[in-house]
C-alpha cells in the first residue's frame, strides 16, 4: 500500500521546522487511525490515535523519530516505518495488505478476555470466571490490542479497583487478566510486552487475607431447611453443597448417573473443577471425586431424578432449566432467592452467599479432627490452600488440642492411684 504524503512530517529535516509543542502533528492513515508526529526540545516522537469502537478513541506512543538518530525500525522510525508500524499495531497487516484486512489483526484486550472465557469453559469452569472481571475494565482497555497496553495504564485501571473493592479481590481479577493475556501471548507471537501485564497488573501486597464467612452448623442447618422453604429445588441445591462443600459450578455440573443411591452409604460422584486440574488434558475427561451425603438426601434426590436418563443433569431449578447457562457456569439467577432465604434466618446477605456452605464446611471438618489432607480431597483443593485460608482456624484448633497436654502444677492435686499393698 503507498505511503500518505505528508512533507512536513517525511524527513527530519521537515519535521525540525515545525514548532515545538505537546500537541502532535496528525497525518490519517484511514478510517478510525491516524500517525501522530510530536515535536520535541530533542528527538521527536511517534503516536498512534485510534477509534475504540463506542464512538471515543484512544492514543499511544510508540516510537522515537530519526530526527537526529538514525532509524532501526525497532525504536527509532522514519516516517515510512511509523506508518507500518502505526498500521501493524492497530490492523495487524504491513503495508502491503489493505487497511480493512481484518484476518491477521492483533487481539484487543476484550476479545483476550472472550478467548480465555471460551477456554475456560472448554476446560469445565464458569465462563463468570472472566467474564465478572471483563466487566470491570472501561472500553478504552477493552479495545486496546494488546500489544499496545503499558504498564501505566494497567495499573491505573487496578488502583482505581481499589475504591471499588477488596484488595484480595483486586488481586483476583489481576491474577485472570494476566492469564487471559499470557494466553493471547501464546497464540500471537507479535506480542511481546509482557512486562506490560507483568508489572502493570503486580499483585498488591498484604492482600491475602481472606473474608470467608463461616457458620455454626445451626446456622447451616436453618439455611437449607430456609432455602427448602423458600423453593424446593433451591433446597435440593443448598442441600448438596451443604453436605458435600463443593462449589456451586461443580454442583450444577452433576448427572443423575453421578448419584450413587446406596442404602447406607450413598455419595456423589463430584466433578472436580478446572482450576484445581480437574480436566484430564490428554483425554479431554472430566475427573470426579467421591463425596458423601445423607441417606436422606440420596433418597430425595433419586426420587426428583426418576425416569430422567443417566445424562442429565442432577440438579435442576424449578422451572426445568440447569443451575448452569448453556454449560457456561452458574446462573445468577439464584441470587436473588439465597439473599431472601439469608434474610429469612437473620444474616446479611451482603455478606453470606452461598460459599458460606463451603468455607463451613471445610471448617466442620477440620474442627472434628479430620486430617487436613483428607479435607483437602474432599473439597477439591490443595492441602496449601487449606492452610493458607483457613489458618487462623487450625491455629485455634490446635490450641484447643495442645491445651490438654498442660501439666498446671496449681490446681487441685490429683489423687495417688497407687494403693500401699497390706503387710
Amino acid at each position: 500500500m503507498a505511503k500518505p504524503r505528508n512533507y512536513s512530517l517525511e524527513s527530519p529535516t521537515a519535521r525540525l521546522k515545525l514548532d515545538i509543542r505537546k500537541k502532535p502533528h496528525w497525518q490519517r492513515l484511514g478510517p478510525g487511525l491516524s500517525l501522530g508526529y510530536r515535536r520535541n526540545e530533542g528527538a521527536g516522537t511517534w503516536s498512534i490515535r485510534a477509534a475504540d469502537g463506542q464512538g471515543g478513541e484512544w492514543l499511544k506512543k510508540f516510537g522515537i523519530a530519526d530526527d537526529f538518530t538514525k532509524a532501526d525500525g525497532k525504536a527509532i522510525f522514519n516516517y515510512g516505518q511509523a506508518v507500518t508500524e502505526a498500521r501493524k499495531l492497530v490492523r495487524g497487516g504491513d503495508e502491503d495488505e489493505v487497511e480493512e484486512e481484518q484476518g491477521n489483526k492483533p487481539v484487543t484486550l476484550g476479545i483476550a478476555m472472550d478467548r480465555y472465557k471460551d477456554d475456560l469453559v472448554s476446560r469445565g469452569a464458569g465462563a463468570s470466571n472472566a467474564t465478572t472481571p471483563k466487566g470491570h475494565l472501561p472500553a478504552s482497555l477493552l479495545t486496546k490490542p494488546v500489544p499496545l497496553l503499558d504498564s501505566q495504564e494497567l495499573r491505573k485501571w487496578r488502583d482505581a479497583m481499589l475504591a471499588k473493592m477488596a484488595p484480595a479481590s483486586v488481586n483476583r481479577y489481576c491474577k485472570v487478566i494476566k492469564a487471559a493475556l499470557n494466553l493471547a501471548a501464546k497464540a500471537d507471537r507479535r506480542i511481546k510486552n509482557e512486562h506490560a501485564w507483568t508489572t502493570g497488573l503486580q499483585l498488591l501486597p498484604d492482600a491475602n487475607e481472606v473474608n470467608n464467612v463461616i457458620l455454626t452448623d445451626p446456622q447451616v442447618m436453618s439455611f437449607v431447611r430456609a432455602a427448602y422453604a423458600h423453593d424446593e429445588k433451591l433446597g435440593e441445591f443448598t442441600d448438596v453443597l451443604a453436605q458435600s462443600g463443593a462449589r456451586p459450578s461443580q454442583a450444577a455440573r452433576l448427572y443423575v448417573r453421578d448419584l450413587i443411591a446406596h442404602k447406607t452409604e450413598p455419595r456423589l460422584m463430584m466433578p472436580k473443577s478446572a482450576k484445581g486440574g480437574g480436566l484430564n488434558r490428554t483425554s479431554k475427561k472430566v475427573e470426579r471425586y467421591s463425596v458423601h451425603i445423607t441417606p436422606a438426601l440420596a433418597e430425595r434426590l433419586a426420587k426428583a431424578a426418576k425416569g430422567r436418563p443417566a445424562s442429565a443433569p442432577l440438579l435442576v431449578r424449578s422451572n426445568g432449566k440447569t443451575w448452569g447457562v448453556d454449560g457456561k457456569g452458574v446462573s445468577d439467577d439464584y441470587r436473588e432467592d439465597v439473599a431472601e432465604v439469608v434474610k429469612a434466618i437473620g444474616l446479611d446477605p451482603d455478606e453470606v452467599g452461598m460459599y458460606a456452605l463451603r468455607h463451613s464446611s471445610i471448617v466442620r471438618n477440620l474442627l472434628l479432627n479430620v486430617p487436613i489432607r483428607v479435607v483437602a480431597a474432599s473439597h477439591n483443593t490443595s492441602v496449601a490452600e487449606i492452610e493458607r485460608t483457613y489458618s487462623k482456624f487450625i491455629t485455634e484448633h490446635s490450641g484447643n488440642l495442645s491445651r490438654r497436654a498442660l501439666l498446671d502444677h496449681q490446681a487441685a492435686p490429683v489423687a495417688d492411684n497407687v494403693v500401699p499393698m497390706a503387710a
